[in-house]
């Protein structure tokens, strides 16, 4: 019998909303073995992962050569940095400086695919109106420098969380007593779009697609250089409270205040707002992710999720305090960081 080594997908941040979606994705399908790099392999979420029999290898991003010896044996990358804005990360590297770190050890290490996600450079795509999008513009940096390293990469683009909904308490009881709910929104408008993207569901399903094509000969164009918007539904957040609310069959509203207090945040949002979401020129789903036989969720899956959610939360009756729901922050199934961005990695 040949013994075949196993296909090792090695994973940052294992342990946030779009890493443990690549990490679902690849023991669920089975052809890939997920590799999880962390700062801190005995923190709780490293455990949990050990406990899955995820091989889990501390990683520090500010080090070369910690991430050559992390990524030996790695046939691909799934990679995500993280701003230092994130009170988490605040004492770690520059996000430029995580992300070319990345690359240069892929490279060194031997690494054959390297994914990576990436977002918009927003001082150019808009001209200099919203220069302080730091995360927006680092990432489209790392990725300009991947695609220049020589490495076989693909880059994914992911829209707003809409996972939030869920695991941020986006979806709020209604101030006003009544029964019902309120999503508040600041920057935006009734009627401008947003690109939603369902993290958990669709980042991994993507990744995985991407990975077992990027050396299918098959295919009539390389996959190598590309971006992969990744959207469950371009839809405006009243049209998806709508929907939200015939699923629950309570009455679900929508505010969109002037600002959020943070100015970073209504910049970013003010940004989608003005863009319609960024990414609204992409057919949903994405045929590009189709084609390579991506499975991705759609919309009436994603308010089913929310309705699933919510449903599950007052069963176990989680506390209303100051009309507003709580208990999500640990959820027996979630991990959710508390950032002033709409990323949770």
């Amino acid at each position: 019998m040949t013994f075949l080594p196993p296909r090792i997908v090695s994973v940052f941040g294992a342990s946030g909303l779009q890493g443990s979606s690549v990490v679902d994705a690849l023991l669920r399908e089975g052809t890939f073995t997920p590799r999880a790099l962390t700062r801190n392999p005995t923190s709780e979420a490293g455990l949990k992962l050990q406990e899955r029999g995820v091989e889990v290898v501390a990683a520090d991003s500010s080090s070369k050569a910690s991430l050559i010896d992390a990524l030996r044996g790695s046939e691909a990358v799934f990679a995500v940095t993280v701003p230092t804005i994130v009170p988490a990360f605040a004492d770690g590297p520059e996000e430029l400086t995580q992300g070319r770190n990345m690359v240069d050890a892929a490279r060194e290490a031997g690494v054959k695919f390297f994914i990576f996600s990436s977002l918009p450079n927003m001082t150019k795509l808009s001209g200099g109106k919203y220069s302080n999008l730091a995360h927006y513009d680092d990432k489209a940096a790392i990725q300009e420098y991947l695609q220049s390293s020589g490495l076989t990469n693909a880059s994914l683009l992911l829209g707003g969380f809409a996972d939030s909904l869920w695991t941020k308490n986006y979806l709020q009881k209604s101030p006003t007593g009544s029964p019902g709910y309120t999503i508040s929104v600041p920057k935006y408008t009734p009627t401008a779009l947003e690109a939603h993207t369902w993290v958990s569901r669709d980042v991994g399903e993507a990744a995985l697609a991407l990975l077992k094509n990027y050396d299918n000969p098959n295919l009539p164009a390389s996959i190598s250089g590309k971006s992969y918007p990744v959207v469950t539904a371009n839809l405006s957040y009243t049209d998806l409270a709508g929907r939200i609310e015939k699923a629950l069959g309570v009455p679900v509203s929508v505010t969109f205040p002037s600002t959020s207090g943070n100015a970073v945040r209504d910049a970013m949002l003010a940004s989608h707002a003005e863009y319609n979401g960024l990414y609204t020129s992409t057919p949903v789903p994405n045929p590009d992710l189709v084609e390579l036989g991506a499975r991705l969720g759609t919309v009436d899956e994603l308010v089913e999720e929310v309705r699933r959610f919510y449903a599950g939360v007052m069963r176990r009756g989680c506390t209303i305090a100051k009309n507003t729901l709580l208990g999500f922050k640990r959820s027996e199934n979630l991990v959710v960081l508390n950032l002033i961005v709409r990323i949770d990695f």
